[in-house]
């Protein structure tokens, strides 16, 4: 007798079933099955080209499975379309691996970017919620800023306030740490654990 994988309420945010992935002929992922638990940093550690960015991008919905589920906060992300997987990312951020900012906006206006694409909140509100976001990576004073005036360490930091503007469920991040000083190194790390 076959048994049933049963998430528990509230036990997982996401969730692998079974996953196969591949890009043409190359298999990535074949019967990877994992859990994520709601409120838990959890990290994914290999060597480049082991899919640690597929895997991200599977949980994000912008890569599809070939087969197997990947269910975030108990819904399968694999047969949904594109209008369901935009809501579901609304409850997601990203942090990219080189931080991803627009090069043509204002620190501000790059944090401010998905307040102003996904709510209709007055924009008294959203420079609010912009400075609050700016406060907790320590740039409230670099909001007039464009991208080419910061360093890589603030790039990020201006990229997690815009990943964590939304406060979603689950937070991305695409290798945090690769490139920063020690300095940043630390200070990345204790965002990240503060941001849980």
């Amino acid at each position: 007798m076959a048994s049933a994988l049963v998430t528990p309420p509230g036990d997982a945010l996401v969730e692998f079933r079974d996953l196969r992935f591949g890009y043409t002929e190359t298999e990535v992922m074949h019967g990877v099955t994992l859990r994520i638990p709601r409120g838990k940093v959890t990290a994914l550690i290999g060597p480049m080209g082991s899919g640690k960015s597929t895997t991200l991008r599977l949980m994000g919905g912008q890569l599809r499975a070939q087969s197997g589920a990947v269910l975030f906060d108990g819904q399968d992300l694999t047969p949904m379309t594109q209008p369901q997987i935009f809501a579901a990312r609304r409850r997601m951020g990203m942090l990219f691996q080189f931080g991803a900012l627009f090069l043509d906006m204002t620190v501000f206006d790059n944090v401010a970017f998905p307040l102003r694409e996904h709510t209709n909140l007055p924009e008294a509100l959203i420079r609010d919620i912009v400075l609050m976001k700016l406060n907790a990576v320590g740039l409230r004073n670099a909001r007039n800023l464009m991208p080419s005036e910061v360093s890589g360490g603030m790039a990020r930091r201006i990229a997690l306030a815009r990943a964590i503007a939304l406060d979603p469920e689950l937070v991305m991040y695409d290798e945090p740490f690769s490139g920063l000083d020690p300095i940043s190194l630390r200070t990345a790390a204790k965002l990240i654990r503060d941001l849980n």
